[in-house]
């Protein structure tokens, strides 16, 4: 077996460790090790990462802040590239994955530098600011959306291979779509990795204000940031609403296979899994997210079917009292939504970026 090992560039956040994490249970099933290459946040998560060992590469983002501030991030990015160089004349690695943020700089560009095969992991519509910069360094560019935006120049190297979604993920697409036999509606509220104070400000009041005769069938689970918590259930209790409330759910894909409706932010990691799962879904994209990217992540469930995507400015508590009010008593949409979501899912993109990086590093390899 070739011990030379796979390395996968991944920043500490959710939305790039998770695919990173995915396409490393995909490599580890064909025997491929697997090394991780981050930064200091994903210390805390690595333990649990399915890689045989893990690598602390120092990388900044030089945007914002004053010019001092900049040339001190640039600094640290190439320290990071020249740290990254050294672990990979040491290793040897087959091929170098990344998946976005400015921790994945350091490593990516090592890697191009020492003539190591490479692949871009892209998991939103619009490609981010690291990426696009490293892109023209890379051998391929995965997409995880369809509508990814890539740049003419670029498009020749773009691979559509959707994006992985973690074991949990696909164990609870193996769940089908709850029927309403016993009259509940089974509404999940998330926005994202670190919650969304929105949701706090808006759901509440907007349940609270339903019909007693609707209001009573809703089963509620809510992730709310601690702070909020007080007076989210003070609402809740006041309304007599039945509801879950709690800063992070750890199982949260069964939570969303257990639904019939999501209310969520549109980040990549949560219209893919979304998708795979089958579940229909409010999104309300991140208004400052960086160029517009949950925005044009929840137009491509949207123009499924499977979704509807409503501006933050536009997501008030009247009218969301409204849309819940008409989605209790359409069941049968609702299931036709989750229908259209599932057809759009794509439940083995762990396998598709396994073969691609296999591929490529075959590729430069004969």
């Amino acid at each position: 077996m070739n011990d030379r090992p796979i390395f996968l560039a991944a920043g500490g956040t959710g939305g790039h460790l998770f695919p990173a994490e995915a396409l490393a249970h995909a490599l580890g099933a064909r025997g491929v090790p697997v090394e991780l290459v981050t930064d200091e946040r994903a210390l805390a998560y690595g333990g649990s990462f399915p890689a045989r060992a893990m690598h602390c590469i120092p990388a900044a983002t030089p945007r914002g802040g004053s010019f001092i501030a900049k040339a001190q991030a640039l600094a640290r990015l190439a320290y990071g590239t020249a740290q990254a160089a050294k672990v990979f004349r040491h290793l040897q690695p087959r091929a170098v994955i990344g998946f976005g943020g400015y921790p994945t700089v350091p490593p990516l560009l090592a890697a191009a530098f020492l003539k190591i095969p490479t692949v871009l992991h892209e998991s939103n519509a619009i490609m981010g600011k690291a990426n696009r910069f490293l892109s023209g360094h890379v051998d391929k560019i995965a997409a995880g959306l369809p509508n990814l935006r890539a740049p003419p120049p670029l498009q020749g190297k773009v691979i559509v291979t959707g994006n992985p979604v973690r074991p949990a993920v696909l164990e609870a697409a193996k769940i089908p779509y709850a029927g309403f036999e016993d009259g509940a509606f089974r509404l999940l509220v998330t926005g994202g990795s670190q919650g969304a104070r929105i949701m706090a400000d808006i759901v509440p009041e907007a349940i609270a204000a339903l019909p007693d005769d609707l209001r009573s069938r809703i089963r509620l689970v809510q992730q709310t940031r601690s702070e909020d918590i007080p007076r989210v259930e003070a609402i809740y209790q006041g309304a007599g609403v039945n509801v879950e409330i709690a800063p992070f759910f750890k199982d949260l894909p069964l939570r969303i296979a257990q639904a019939h409706f999501v209310i969520a932010r549109s980040g990549a990691s949560t219209v893919s899994e979304l998708a795979v799962i089958g579940r229909p879904a409010l999104f309300v994209p991140l208004p400052h997210s960086l160029d517009g990217d949950q925005a044009a992540n929840a137009a491509f469930i949207e123009q499924a079917g499977a979704a509807e995507v409503v501006k933050q400015s536009d997501f008030t508590p009247a009218f969301l009292t409204g849309r819940l009010a008409r989605l209790i008593e359409a069941p049968d949409a609702l299931a036709q939504a989750a229908e259209a979501a599932k057809r759009v899912g794509v439940s083995d993109a762990a396998e598709r970026l396994a073969e691609l990086v296999l591929n490529v590093a075959q590729s430069r390899a004969s």
